[in-house]
């Protein structure tokens, strides 16, 4: 543990000495990046915002990763938003990279946290992160009106502010009480050689993975749709050839095809995606408390 403090406190300090890019430079090292693939480019990049990246990670020291391993998790976000970030959308790398970092520990803490399966829609991510808080939140409410909060009553109600269903969060209400036991233990009152583990049916982990992706990815689909259909026709057209297309539009090729200049479409597409995301907070209130 000392050896893992040492050197957590040691890339903190180097990380705190990396250089501050202005907008201009990062914009020219994330084009070098892209482009030209300049790996001495995508190195200051992510050195410099090694500090944001560990800043983040801290904040998951209460769930019990060691803090070398949320550091390492919150770099490999960091990559991966070097890797996907597209400097001419206009917006800073740091804001764009805080979703990536944010989802890598995540991610790696729900991994970690139990031996079984915490969960892996959004809904039970959103849960997994907020339950408690919102809990305490709703019953300290409750107190000031004299009002006694628990049982059902407190569930349909965490259900409500985070915009999930009630069964998501009786289940993850349990699990985060209970701890691991052991599947080699015998049940209580038995003595006849039996475990716990020749109880459970055979199931393929993969399958269940399948399952919760697909609930995911319907539920984003409607999402998405209801929110396109808040946009009018040129947004829509920008936004389904800029991000919804397996080969995205570039800006040159779609001004070109509407008769705009690279710099309008860029404008409609930014304009497009903060009203959808007004737009889906509204709609998805536990996707927004996961993201915020």
């Amino acid at each position: 543990m000392a050896l893992d403090t040492t050197g957590t406190d040691r890339m903190a300090r180097q990380a705190m000495r990396a250089e501050l890019l202005d907008a201009e430079t990062e914009l020219q090292l994330a084009r070098a990046w892209r482009d030209e693939r300049d790996e001495q480019a995508l190195h200051r990049l992510v050195t410099a915002y090694m500090r944001l990246a560990i800043s983040m990670a801290s904040r998951y020291r209460r769930y019990g990763a060691p803090m070398g391993d949320l550091i390492q998790e919150a770099g490999l976000g960091l990559m991966k938003a070097a890797e996907r970030f597209d400097p001419d959308r206009g917006v800073r790398f740091s804001t764009y990279a805080v979703w990536w970092i944010k989802a890598s520990v995540q991610d790696f803490v729900m991994r970690n946290w139990s031996m079984v399966r915490t969960g892996s829609t959004t809904s039970q991510k959103a849960l997994f992160f907020n339950m408690r808080r919102v809990q305490a939140e709703l019953q300290r409410e409750a107190r000031q009106t004299g009002e006694e909060l628990s049982g059902p009553d407190l569930m349909e109600r965490v259900a409500q502010r985070l915009g999930v269903p009630v069964h998501d969060v009786m289940m993850m209400d349990g699990r985060l009480a209970g701890g691991d036991l052991s599947l080699n233990a015998k049940p209580s009152g038995e003595d006849d050689g039996h475990e716990w583990i020749d109880t459970i049916e055979d199931e393929s982990s993969a399958q269940g993975e399948m399952v919760s992706d697909r609930e995911d990815n319907r539920v984003l689909r409607g999402w998405l749709a209801q929110s396109m259909a808040a946009l009018n026709p040129r947004e829509r057209i920008i936004v389904s050839a800029r991000k919804l297309g397996d080969e995205p539009r570039t800006l040159e090729s779609l001004g070109a095809e509407l008769g705009l200049s690279k710099e309008r479409v860029r404008q409609i597409e930014a304009a497009a995606l903060a009203k959808m995301k007004r737009d889906l907070v509204t709609r998805a209130p536990g996707v927004y408390a996961f993201l915020a």
